[in-house]
């Protein structure tokens, strides 16, 4: 991807280093909670259920020295640093990628925050650690992002280079789209109505919406001239890296589906290539199709 020079959002919030407990405006959260034990693993299940723990990351990070005007900090890290400075382009291209969509569908695009933070952070929807993933919380309108995940998506997933890392951050922010959709809000409303195995089905049909939303994403770059040789390659590949019968295969020895919540990983990479090759918000209605259909 073609980054180096772009324009850096400037809603990014660098937390590396602070030890993870700093607060960014959110209010209650979803959970009502904000500690460690018991509910560290409640918050995994909530951030799980809203979009995150979509890809399982590390810890990592370093001691910051300075502050620049773009909110990322420089540290001894020039890897992380560079890094940092990266998913700030990419985030800046999903501002305006988004704000031109929607200002096509008579709306406002609401800008999200991007928080970058190392072993653990807090959010509105409570305490979580590197291990949950990068994620998106609504209740606070920010991703969250420890960047040593990019390490461990290319080292323990097999999905190299940066526009993997793009696929993910553009599939948060995709949960933002929905967020802003009223979407999510759908989904968590309908929680109690609905079974275990129900309820799996439709958060689902929201993560293949958000992988469809990334794909519009790219296809946005792409028409500013972004996308170099082999990116549109490696955000599938991230794709099916992260795909719920992958991933159960390598962790369990076999697949279950009742309780797949992502969607498979060949479903991952036809929602994101489908936002691809629409390129609009229109083509990604995931929810009224039948679930052995999507």
């Amino acid at each position: 991807m073609k980054w180096k020079g772009g324009r850096r959002s400037s809603n990014v919030e660098d937390r590396r280093g602070s030890g993870g407990f700093s607060t960014g405006g959110g209010g209650l959260g979803m959970s009502g909670m904000a500690g460690g034990g018991i509910f560290g693993i409640i918050i995994m299940i909530i951030i799980a259920l809203f979009g995150g723990g979509d890809l399982f990351g590390g810890g990592g990070g370093s001691t910051p020295t300075e502050t620049p005007q773009t909110g990322i900090t420089e540290t001894s890290n020039k890897t992380e640093d560079e890094m940092a400075e990266f998913v700030s382009v990419v985030l800046a291209y999903t501002e305006d990628a988004w704000t031109q969509e929607f200002a096509n569908n008579n709306m406002e695009y609401v800008e999200p925050t991007l928080v970058l933070f190392s072993g653990q952070v807090q959010s509105a929807c409570g305490v979580a650690g590197s291990q949950v993933g990068p994620f998106y919380c609504p209740a606070d309108q920010k991703l969250y992002i420890d960047l040593s995940f990019y390490d461990q998506l290319s080292q323990e997933y097999g999905a190299s280079g940066d526009f993997a890392m793009a696929y993910v951050v553009a599939h948060e922010v995709g949960h933002h789209v929905q967020n802003l959709l009223g979407i999510m809000d759908q989904v968590q409303s309908s929680r109690n109505q609905l079974s275990e195995t129900e309820y799996n089905e439709l958060n689902v049909r929201l993560e293949l919406q958000a992988d469809y939303l990334a794909g519009v994403w790219a296809n946005y770059v792409q028409e500013q001239g972004v996308l170099e040789e082999g990116d549109f390659e490696e955000a599938l590949t991230a794709a099916h890296a992260v795909g719920d019968d992958t991933l159960q295969k390598e962790y369990q020895g076999y697949v279950v589906p009742d309780s797949f919540t992502h969607g498979t990983s060949e479903q991952r990479m036809r929602w994101f290539t489908k936002g691809f090759e629409t390129g609009n918000l229109s083509g990604g209605d995931t929810f009224n199709i039948p679930y052995d259909e999507l």
